[in-house]
């Protein structure tokens, strides 16, 4: 009994949420032309906010991953502000303002203090006239992430500013300490540290060798248009989608890690004075048990830039 009893409160958290998604999702659909099932727009769509899922963090507090689709087939600015909101407004801040084409999964994290746990906070995006919101909070084990290893090994990487750390991992990865300071349509040199600390069977052919793990550059936030350049150290790498059907955003401006271990570099220069903040997220879906729908393996780390004229 204690059993079903556990079960059926778990399937009731479950499909609280899901009817919370569902009805963000009938918003959409109840419009007359159908959009959702229809192929992406040029522009008219609203961006859909998605809740990843949570951390059980061991001090108590519950972090929740988010991300984002959008249908249109260009990016779409929202800034921060009533448009772009996480509630209780003491944890809004992090979320992107800058939203590119496609699903883009643990884009970022709230972290709800172990005081609030139980409590459900909202992230609410106004666009095209229309207001999606997303719960997030310590609900159904349905939604529980983890950090265990996968079957063959992979955990999520660590990414850091410098090579001596501090580290950060997953979606809430880590915070530049300092600001960057940078001119109009002058080049910064940006720059993030890669540690994969994965542990693979050596006897099977699929790592014989050491993998290398990638850094995507995203522009999150700020007033202007960022132009990410190759750095002379570091090519960029073919990143095309492997099928022209895929749901998932190809990921934007990567670089290799090779072997896993040491610098990522990218030259970026921005058109309008301002603060910006930048995402590097660090993969290694170069195993075969490590992909974005997992939501395990990969890490962002956020560099502030402020740009004067």
């Amino acid at each position: 009994m204690r059993f079903m009893s556990s079960f059926a409160d778990g399937a009731a958290r479950a499909a609280l949420v899901l009817l919370a998604n569902v009805s963000m999702i009938t918003s959409l659909g109840a419009q007359p032309d159908d959009r959702l099932l229809r192929p992406s727009p040029g522009a008219g769509t609203p961006v859909i906010p998605f809740m990843e899922g949570w951390y059980g963090n061991e001090d108590g507090s519950v972090t929740v991953s988010f991300g984002y689709q959008n249908r249109n087939r260009e990016p779409v600015l929202i800034p921060l502000g009533e448009n772009n909101r996480i509630e209780p407004e003491g944890l809004s801040g992090m979320q992107p303002e800058y939203f590119l084409p496609g699903r883009h999964h643990g884009v970022f994290a709230v972290t709800i203090p172990a005081a609030m746990d139980g409590e459900t906070i909202w992230w609410h995006l106004i666009s095209e006239g229309e207001e999606l919101k997303v719960p997030g909070e310590r609900g159904s084990t349905a939604y529980e992430l983890d950090r265990n290893p996968r079957p063959q090994g992979s955990v999520q990487p660590r990414i850091g500013f410098s090579e001596r750390g501090p580290h950060g991992v997953g979606p809430e990865g880590i915070i530049a300490r300092q600001a960057l300071q940078a001119a109009i349509n002058q080049p910064v040199t940006l720059e993030v540290w890669a540690h994969d600390p994965s542990s693979y069977d050596s006897n099977d052919p699929r790592y014989a060798k050491p993998l290398d793990t990638r850094v995507s550059w995203y522009k999150h936030q700020g007033p202007g248009e960022v132009n990410f350049i190759a750095h002379e150290s570091m090519p960029f790498l073919d990143t095309r989608p492997a099928s022209p059907l895929s749901r998932n955003a190809p990921p934007q401006h990567a670089v290799a890690v090779k072997e896993s271990e040491g610098p990522a570099r990218v030259t970026a220069s921005f058109s309008a004075p301002g603060e910006y903040l930048i995402r590097a997220r660090l993969d290694n879906w170069n195993a075969s048990d490590s992909d974005a729908l997992d939501q395990c393996c990969w890490s962002n780390a956020y560099q502030r830039v402020v740009v004067t004229e």
